[in-house]
């Protein structure tokens, strides 16, 4: 693994205004070598997955995390079904492909593959080439929130964030058991980083795995903080005050980026290694690609 040695200082934003550059701000690792690539995507996820199970973001055996893989871009990488994410580490990763057969010389031990993970999250790694990672799960406050059937306002500096990046999907059939779901999921994800699932939950799909984390914990939050100011001004007889359209567009293309969601998801990561005392350590395997 090799990190850049350029600094954040010079990359552009679009802001319409100008902010000052940024020493020191370290860029996404990158990679020479593909199998150590998807070595670290995988101790990423599993990472992933345990932090989910920290914040209390399981349910039984809903919700799923997926990955791209780097050397087959037509796999991704999910959980076996049944084991609580607390427990998921990479070698029990199942890697999928697109028809949603687990492919048997890569993955782990533990054959069982959810299928709504397989219905929605291959129509979306097919729909988006370029996101990398998606999340989905039944979270507290993402699941009442999204009851209500309505997209997150711009209440805050945090949900602006997903000011105009983020869709409704205003359509409950059950569980998804059918390809065509998944595809109109897929469809009404677009091109946004977060789709509100009515009467189910929410997702995010980003370019890496720790934007993703943070974006999902981030949108908890925030349907949350909705909620409750929801609530809070009902009382009083009043509406909460919605942020302009120009700053809220202007704190979302600062704040919403997938550059911006890796910098704020990575402590996360940190504290987790810090807790279980492991960081990722490559070891070279003989592997055929």
């Amino acid at each position: 693994m090799s990190a850049p040695s350029k600094d954040a200082s010079n990359i552009s934003t679009t802001t319409g205004k100008v902010y000052p550059p940024r020493k020191n701000i370290p860029l996404p690792p990158t990679f020479s070598d593909p199998l150590e690539h998807r070595a670290f995507l995988k101790f990423r996820l599993a990472q992933a997955y345990r932090i989910f199970a920290k914040y209390g973001y399981d349910e039984g055996v809903a919700g799923h995390i997926t990955v791209r893989d780097p050397i087959r871009s037509d796999c991704y990488w999910v959980n076996p079904w049944g084991v609580h994410f607390k427990l998921i580490q990479p070698e029990l990763l199942l890697l999928v492909d697109h028809e949603g057969k687990i492919q048997e010389k890569e993955s782990g031990p533990s054959r069982f593959l959810n299928e709504a993970a397989y219905m929605i999250h291959s129509a979306v790694h097919e729909a988006r080439p370029d996101i990398l990672c998606a999340a989905h799960s039944h979270t507290i406050h993402a699941k009442a929130f999204s009851a209500l059937g309505v997209p997150l306002d711009p209440i805050t500096q945090d949900s602006c964030a997903f000011y105009e990046d983020h869709s409704l999907y205003s359509e409950f059939r059950g569980i998804v058991e059918d390809r065509e779901e998944g595809l109109a999921i897929a469809a009404t994800l677009g091109s946004n980083k977060a789709v509100i699932l009515q009467n189910h939950g929410i997702l995010i799909a980003t370019k890496s795995i720790e934007a993703t984390v943070f974006f999902f914990i981030s949108l908890e939050k925030c349907c949350q903080v909705q909620m409750l100011a929801d609530q809070a001004a009902a009382a009083r007889g009043l509406k909460p005050r919605l942020i302009d359209p120009e700053n809220a567009a202007r704190t979302q293309r600062r704040l919403g980026s997938d550059m911006g969601g890796w910098f704020n998801g990575i402590p996360e990561f940190q504290l987790l290694e810090h807790e279980e005392g492991r960081r990722f350590e490559y070891i070279p395997v003989q592997e055929n690609m």
